[in-house]
């Protein structure tokens, strides 16, 4: 009687595990459909001129180049970002297709996370923040005729953070949209840019090394707000292994070396809610999962409504 009581139980608890299920499959069917949805929503709206810090980088780019012939070709490969065409929106696109294959991920749960990023990462206003970052670019190259968005001023973020100057452009630097880290003879990381922005280093003519940057970079919306949500998971692979061999080096040598994100940099103004809202990344997020992409083209992309505290141009 006991034994069979047991069996019935058995059958009962397998039947409620069942009739529960796991949504996983569903869910992320739903995700894809809603990340489809809405990349291409996105991309109307960079068409259609809808993202505000789009419309800003055009208007930069525009007004720096006028006074500033030379640095045409690194403004206007930094206006690709502002369309479809740029390194931020192909990013999106190519994580929305490895996300659609299951054997790039170790499991679905893994999958399914990164369509969650996904469909934050296309929210239009977020987008808008994220393209803060080559605004202020901009911005910073003109010497400070023109304003600096969703941040406060170059002279206060440095001194709020205790920051060093890695010159123009550093709002960019970590993100690997634009570049990444390359390992020297001496196996000191530093940093290599895609394509027309090397321009960058003829600008600052010197290597950013990775230990120094970690140490002292300055505040930018990628590193310090949207990192988890812009970042795909092969890519967040790659920088902890950076973080990883640099800390491995500096223990040898009797030192500590802190990741460039254990701490977060002050200096962000007028971010959207959503952004406002963004949750540290999880464990499992930053380094964790292993990603196996097999339609991963990273090189792809490579070479190719917020507020302004002041109008457009400050003038003297």
């Amino acid at each position: 009687m006991a034994r069979m009581l047991i069996r019935v139980f058995g059958i009962f608890l397998l039947l409620s595990l069942v009739g529960c299920g796991d949504n996983t499959a569903e869910d992320i069917a739903q995700y894809q459909q809603l990340d489809n949805q809405r990349l291409n929503s996105l991309s109307q709206k960079l068409d259609n001129n809808e993202i505000r810090n789009a419309m800003l980088l055009k208007q930069y780019a525009q007004i720096l180049k006028n006074e500033r012939s030379d640095l045409a070709p690194l403004l206007d490969q930094l206006v690709l970002d502002a369309t479809k065409d740029g390194p931020s929106f192909k990013a999106l696109a190519q994580r929305l297709e490895d996300a659609k294959h299951t054997p790039n991920f170790p499991d679905k749960n893994a999958q399914l996370q990164e369509l969650k990023d996904i469909y934050d990462a296309t929210e239009p206003s977020q987008f808008n923040d994220l393209l803060s970052d080559p605004v202020n670019v901009i911005a910073d190259m003109s010497n400070g005729k023109l304003a600096r968005v969703n941040a406060i001023s170059p002279a206060a973020s440095k001194t709020a953070n205790n920051a060093e100057d890695f010159g123009a452009g550093s709002q960019l630097v970590g993100n690997p949209n634009y570049g990444h880290w390359q390992t020297n003879s001496s196996g000191m990381s530093f940093w290599e840019w895609y394509g027309m922005y090397s321009m960058f280093n003829n600008i600052f003519n010197r290597p950013i090394y990775y230990d120094s940057w970690s140490r002292h970079r300055d505040y930018s919306y990628y590193n310090d707000v949207g990192r988890y949500r812009y970042t795909s998971p092969k890519q967040r692979q790659t920088q902890d292994s950076v973080y990883q061999r640099t800390k491995k080096q500096f223990g040898n040598q009797g030192k500590r070396f802190d990741s460039p994100y254990a701490k977060s940099r002050t200096g962000s103004t007028a971010l959207s809610r959503q952004s406002r809202s963004t949750p540290a990344p999880t464990a499992s997020r930053s380094s964790g999962s292993t990603f196996r992409s097999n339609y991963a083209k990273d090189s792809s992309f490579r070479n190719s409504s917020s507020r302004t505290s002041r109008g457009v141009s400050r003038g003297k």
